[in-house]
């Protein structure tokens, strides 16, 4: 059995583990404005140190924030595009380190 690293969860109870790009996507697709604002992304863990969350904005479009206590960091930004959130988050997901995952290999040119 694979060791989970993160999951997702939205507001109104869809849970996905190790969520993919096309994963993301869908549940960002799904937020609305009245019974399903939000998504949250962090790791499987007790007390997780790193989260980042989307959530749908009144005026059209979502926020997106992303905190790594590790790090130090607390990022807020807006945008429209779902395809584009979803592949960030997954892009930030894919740079943070989770206890039991392999490390990252990378190539020296």
């Amino acid at each position: 059995m694979a060791e989970t690293y993160c999951y997702v969860d939205s507001e109104n109870g869809h849970h996905v583990v190790d969520p993919s790009e096309d994963a993301l996507f869908d549940l960002i697709g799904e937020l609305n404005d009245s019974d399903n604002t939000f998504v949250v992304i962090q790791p499987d863990e007790d007390d997780p140190v790193r989260f980042a969350s989307v959530a749908v904005l009144d005026e059209g479009g979502y926020e997106i924030v992303r905190r790594d206590n590790t790090r130090r960091g607390h990022e807020v930004d807006t945008d429209t595009s779902i395809g584009r959130i979803a592949n960030d988050l997954i892009m930030w997901v894919a740079g943070r380190d989770f206890p039991g995952r392999p490390p990252r290999q990378s190539s020296a040119f």
